[in-house]
């Protein structure tokens, strides 16, 4: 048993010595975006930032569309993935995932003014936009008769839903409610659980197990040491 925990230990260790490249699509405010100095930031960039300080090892971002982070992950190109990522029982065949960082909700958003929509049953024949790979892409295919038309960036769903192309958007409600703040033209009128455990960092599978419980470990003590409730005001997801 000791040799055993010792060629784990001398792993990590090795590990934490080279620099680990994380995936994200930085499109997804307030969790990963591109700021005005042109610089990939947001809630997850800082979870991850403290969470190496923690752990010891380097790492750097890598910004690429959110339906290409899981292949690239697959294929060696990026050790890791940081970017608002469910936990679905379907992305757990092939993936592993820390424990959850942050739990969310499905928001189905409409534009002001149309009554006709109270439901998601009544998405049927209708236009629903949605960010491409996501979980909410999977919740709008499972509506019968719904047209969906998937993005790869939120914003311009939300422009989309304001002019017209979209009868509805389906968005993760952590940043849902943040766009329905800067558009008062666009109200939320269903939502319902996600069906995931919450956002979580993926590896790949089999690879990272000791990572991933030194990663479990920090994220307990961020939240008993109140560094987490800070990332979570900071970005008014709290």
């Amino acid at each position: 048993m000791k040799k055993i925990f010792a060629l784990l230990l001398t792993a990590f260790v090795a590990l934490c010595a080279n620099e680990l490249k994380f995936g994200t699509a930085a499109n997804y405010p307030p969790f990963e975006y591109i700021d005005e100095n042109n610089k990939i930031t947001g809630f997850d960039i800082d979870l991850i930032d403290e969470i190496s300080k923690r752990a010891g090892f380097s790492y750097k971002i890598i910004n690429m569309s959110f339906d290409g982070l899981i292949p690239a992950l697959k294929a060696g190109k990026i050790n890791g993935i940081i970017s608002a990522m469910s936990a679905t029982p379907d992305r757990l065949k092939s993936i592993d995932f820390t424990k959850p960082y942050y739990l969310t909700e499905n928001i189905y958003l409409k534009k002001k003014g149309n009554d006709a929509l109270k439901a998601k049953e009544e998405l049927a024949g209708k236009k629903v936009g949605v960010q491409q790979g996501t979980i909410q892409e999977l919740a709008a295919n499972a509506i019968n008769g719904a047209k969906v038309v998937p993005s790869e960036d939120t914003v311009p769903l939300i422009m989309g839903l304001k002019v017209g192309k979209f009868d509805a958007v389906i968005l993760d409600s952590s940043i849902g409610y943040g766009f329905i703040k800067k558009n008062p033209e666009v109200e939320a009128f269903f939502k319902e659980v996600d069906g995931s455990e919450g956002f979580s960092i993926a590896f790949d599978k089999n690879k990272q197990s000791e990572l991933i419980a030194k990663i479990n470990q920090i994220l307990d003590e961020m939240k008993k040491d109140g560094s987490y409730d800070a990332l979570l005001k900071k970005y008014e997801l709290k």
